[in-house]
């Protein structure tokens, strides 16, 4: 589901739609800045909490909110968007806030086409108007991040892991039959629900339908989003959902595990046969949902995430890679152990190595539900940290090796330099951006193995002296 950029940490600066767009976790959206993910990605600037855990299926529907801008919200700059796409500029976002109305309008054929009634169009539509802070949130590039460590910190600590622990307890029904029916791990599931949305205390308060609206109408990802926009008209239509239960982040995912329009059609499921698939309310459908959508990924039942391991000091860096997996038992030969000496239990598994702090750090060996779990939000961190917060929720311990804390995060100017300095000798074929991906990390391995340092791929500030000769 994701795609605003789909490799390395940067996911960690953009947040949302899982499209991967942010969701990131809605929670900490704010405070991280994830990417766009389709399910929960787009989460920048999150302000309102949602009332507490589900209180039954049978709750009382929530008034509705205004379509127009968000009370209290902050309003549009006015400015260029930083991206520097035409669609972005200031001029061009006026021209088309202008022309909103009529944009709108002109999807009606669309709707027409996905079985969206001309009443229904005409009520959900109504009132629309743009929300221009969205052009703000989806073009922000933060000077600052935060580190895997305090990533990690701050989705997985003793409050979220105690909220855990109550929710499966409380729907263990819920869980042991889809559980049963999927093959998904209820702890997975526990662990999205917690994370995306600190289970259902912040879920994202615009209305799914202008901040939809507002992006297949304006900005540069207009045929992305018109595609979310009709989705939910659908869902309305349908009456899965109510208007007033469809907010949540600015590019338009909600719910407690953040589905975005078009996600919820593909996975959404009727949990407790009542005819409507209620991904917001109802805790049946919500657990259904989630689980059908990481089984239709590829989950394997049974399985794990991955292992953390002990990597040996002289080791080749350039092994690790997601294009390079290999069964477990050929890391094992070449020297990773679990750590205290674990064994594995399946050696025939194939895993390919992550080690995001660099030789300074853990490492971990990722397998097939790892790879499933990136594809709800395609940051690696996020996946990480789902997988560690799934094994502390069945009983795990925390990662045991510890992180390289005196290290610390480059800021985005340091990372646009460290790229163009990669490139003047010639490592770095890319255009510089400050976001660090596969290309940036390979050309990073590619320097560092030239001057005789572990090959690791991780931007330190050792590294960024090196390349600018101190």
């Amino acid at each position: 589901m994701a795609d605003f950029q789909a490799d390395g940490w940067d996911m960690m600066q953009s947040v949302a739609g899982r499209v991967g767009f942010l969701a990131g976790t809605a929670m900490i959206a704010a405070a991280l800045l994830m990417p766009v993910c389709a399910h929960a990605q787009a989460q920048n600037g999150l302000s309102n909490l949602f009332g507490g855990i589900f209180s039954g299926q049978n709750s009382a529907p929530t008034q509705a909110a205004p379509s127009g801008p968000q009370t209290g919200a902050l309003p549009w700059s006015g400015e260029d968007g930083a991206s520097g796409h035409p669609l972005m500029t200031a001029a061009a976002i006026r021209e088309a806030a202008g022309n909103f109305d009529n944009c709108v309008a002109a999807m009606w054929p669309d709707a027409a086409r996905r079985g969206v009634t001309q009443e229904n169009f005409q009520r959900f539509t109504a009132g629309l108007s743009p929300d221009l802070r969205i052009m703000d949130l989806m073009d922000s590039q933060p000077e600052f991040t935060k580190s895997i460590w305090d990533y990690l910190d701050i989705l997985v600590n003793d409050n979220r892991l105690a909220k855990g622990r109550e929710i499966l307890a409380k729907y263990k029904a819920q869980f042991d039959a889809t559980e049963k029916a999927t093959g998904v791990d209820r702890y997975i599931i526990a662990s999205i629900w917690g994370i995306e949305s600190n289970y259902s205390t912040q879920m994202g308060d615009r209305s799914v339908l202008q901040s939809t609206a507002t992006l297949a109408c304006i900005g540069r990802r207009q045929a992305y989003f018109k595609d979310e926009f009709l989705s939910a008209l659908e869902i309305l239509n349908r009456g899965d959902l109510r208007p007033e239960q469809m907010r949540g982040s600015w590019a338009g995912a909600f719910g407690p595990t953040q589905f975005m329009p078009t996600a919820f059609k593909r996975f959404a499921v009727d949990g407790d046969g009542d005819g409507r698939r209620d991904v917001v309310d109802n805790p049946t459908d919500l657990i259904a949902s989630t689980a059908n959508n990481l089984k239709k990924d590829g989950w394997q039942p049974g399985q794990t995430w991955g292992y953390e391991v002990v990597v040996p000091q002289g080791f080749n860096y350039m092994l690790a890679d997601r294009a390079k997996a290999m069964p477990i038992a050929q890391w094992d030969k070449l020297g990773l152990k679990r750590p205290n000496n674990q064994p594995f239990p399946h050696p025939a598994e194939k895993a390919y190595l992550l080690a995001p702090a660099g030789a300074q750090g853990p490492g971990f060996l990722m397998l097939q539900n790892y790879r499933v779990i990136m594809k709800y939000n395609p940051a690696e961190a996020y996946a990480l940290a789902i997988g560690h917060f799934a094994d502390r929720l069945r009983g795990g311990q925390p990662f045991v090796q510890p992180w390289p804390r005196q290290e610390r995060e480059l800021s985005r100017t340091e990372r646009l330099e460290l790229q163009q300095l990669l490139a003047q000798r010639g490592f770095y074929k890319g255009t510089p951006d400050g976001q660090f991906g596969g290309q940036t990390r390979e050309a990073l391995r590619n320097f560092q193995a030239s001057i005789g340092v572990p090959a690791d791929g991780f931007a330190s500030s050792d590294v960024l002296d090196r390349l600018r000769g101190r």
